[in-house]
């Protein structure tokens, strides 16, 4: 009885010294946010726990784009240009299965900035100081070569120009030429930073200093330790980049300057995670020891060098990681160096296509609105035989406009109409002749087609899709069919919700044995109303 009162007692002073806390912490927020640092930040007590090396995993090991990464890519409100239109097909389930010899070299580092809330009597303080620096004005960008400014709205733009510039003069300090908030100077910075490896200079963090609404009045860019002699470093830099420059000018061909530099870049450059300033294109050309941004920056620099657009793709394999996107005469590449960096060296990693890249690459932030890689030719071909689609050329995975999108960063928009209208169409989309039904005019004979080699229902779109996947098993595989117009629509809808799931995925996941399936579908226009869906799944 005695021992029941004590504990009594002990948990009624528990709650009143955990009541006491809680009321501390409400009326002290620097406290709170101490103590937050101190249990969950960075370096934290409780930073690690319920992680694996910044990964989820599932029960049979595969890793997971986690939460707190993809919520540390949103892009925030007020930053993209109104147009900006997502083609990346992010992996439906997201599980990642990375090889053994290349799932630690990552590396990448995001940017990341601090900040200081200032004070009334603050503000006023520094008010008399703040000046714009160098505000960039009457710099342009061409868009093949800078694509993450031209992902922002014009006054996005006015701030990366003033960033750009600040940045190329190396000014420290300057206030804000827009109206800008914290969040929207995040992505601002890393859209200078992802477009201008020739910044070696510039660090991936900055702090700024803001108005208790948000909005920052004052910006200070990092540098590393190159820009104490900023003369002599561009010049080792330049130098560097120039051994490997003169000899793919040397040779013939986009596509075979590409591989040279390449080559030459696996063979200059050692993956180190110690190696100093290793998210910088310095790093890997001058020092020769970096990280996957180190390689990624480089192999960008050089290729911009050679006038071949070459982009800078940030993402999720298991860890925060970078690699490249090359645009070619005949459309767009991922290009992972780094990981083609093993002993021998490779190309599992060269000219891939997003359908090869599923199931060890993510892109995050603002690298979903790069443009989409397809299978143009040099990939993977497709599994029936018929080739890559034809007019895929520059359009990237995109055809005649049409990407479908299994799992967007933003769902597709999807309008229903009326019932009537849809059975209306579905019916007409059957008959072999010319008809007209709600504007739309469907003609076998334009498209080159006979009524057998067409799925003229959602039901037959579905049966024929599951047939397919049974067929060819698990793995890596595509297949290809032709809908009219009227079950496009649905088929757009069935992915934009998740219905196809239930309509086949499922079943012919467990027929062929598989748990997981990652999907991407490009559409071509055949003309006369109809279309062919090519479908590039990984199923394991």
């Amino acid at each position: 009885m005695k021992f029941l009162k004590k504990l009594f007692y002990g948990l009624v002073a528990l709650i009143m010294i955990g009541c006491a806390g809680i009321l501390i912490l409400a009326f002290s927020p620097d406290m709170t946010k101490s103590l937050s640092e101190t249990l969950y930040g960075e370096n934290g007590l409780l930073s690690h726990v319920g992680k694996s090396a910044g990964s989820d995993e599932n029960a049979d090991g595969a890793a997971q784009l986690p939460q707190e990464v993809a919520d540390a890519y949103r892009i925030a409100d007020g930053v993209l240009a109104p147009d900006q239109l997502l083609g990346y097909v992010a992996p439906v389930r997201g599980a990642l299965h990375l090889p053994d010899e290349v799932s630690k070299k990552n590396g990448y580092r995001p940017v990341n900035g601090s900040g200081e809330e200032l004070g009334e009597e603050q503000l006023e303080s520094l008010s008399d100081q703040l000046n714009a620096g160098d505000t960039g004005d009457g710099l342009s960008f061409d868009a093949d070569f800078y694509p993450f400014y031209h992902m922002l709205n014009d006054t996005m733009q006015h701030v990366y120009r003033q960033i750009y510039a600040n940045a190329l003069a190396g000014n420290t300090s300057f206030a804000p030429v827009e109206a800008v908030n914290t969040a929207q100077l995040k992505n601002v910075f890393e859209a200078v930073y992802n477009d201008h490896p020739e910044l070696f200079w510039l660090d991936t963090g900055y702090s700024c200093k803001y108005k208790s609404g948000g909005e920052c009045v004052e910006v200070t860019l990092a540098y590393n330790r190159t820009a104490q002699n900023l003369s002599k470093s561009k010049q080792e830099f330049e130098n560097a980049a120039e051994s490997i420059l003169s000899g793919a000018r040397n040779v013939s061909g986009t596509k075979e300057r590409e591989k040279y530099v390449h080559d030459q870049l696996v063979q200059k450059a050692s993956y180190s995670l110690s190696a100093a300033m290793n998210q910088s294109a310095y790093s890997a050309l001058v020092s020769g020891d970096t990280v996957c941004a180190g390689y990624a920056r480089a192999f960008q620099y050089l290729l911009q060098q050679l006038q071949i657009p070459c982009y800078y793709c940030t993402g999720y394999s298991g860890e925060d990681h970078a690699w490249n996107i090359v645009k070619l005469d005949d459309g767009y590449y991922n290009v992972d160096v780094t990981w083609d960096d093993t002993d021998p060296s490779t190309y599992d990693y060269y000219n891939k296509s997003d359908a090869e890249f599923v199931g060890t690459h993510v892109r995050t932030g603002l690298s979903v609105y790069l443009p989409p890689c397809g299978n143009q030719g040099a990939g993977t071909g497709l599994a029936d035989g018929t080739g890559s689609p034809s007019g895929l050329g520059n359009e990237g995975n995109t055809v005649a406009g049409i990407t479908l999108n299994p799992n967007p960063q933003q769902p597709l928009t999807w309008v229903p109409r009326k019932e009537e209208e849809k059975r209306k169409d579905t019916t007409d989309a059957r008959d072999a002749g010319s008809v007209v039904s709600g504007g739309d005019i469907y003609n076998l004979n334009r498209a080159g087609l006979t009524a057998d080699m067409v799925q003229g229902s959602l039901k037959a779109y579905y049966n024929n899709c599951k047939k397919q996947m049974v067929d060819r098993g698990i793995g890596q595989q595509s297949f290809s069919n032709v809908v009219p117009k009227s079950v496009l629509r649905e088929v757009e809808r069935a992915y934009s919700t998740g219905d196809y799931e239930a309509g086949y995925a499922t079943e012919a996941l467990k027929k062929i044995e598989a748990e997981n399936l990652a999907i991407q579908i490009q559409v071509q226009d055949l003309g006369g109303n109809y279309f062919r869906l090519y479908h590039n799944i990984y199923t394991w």
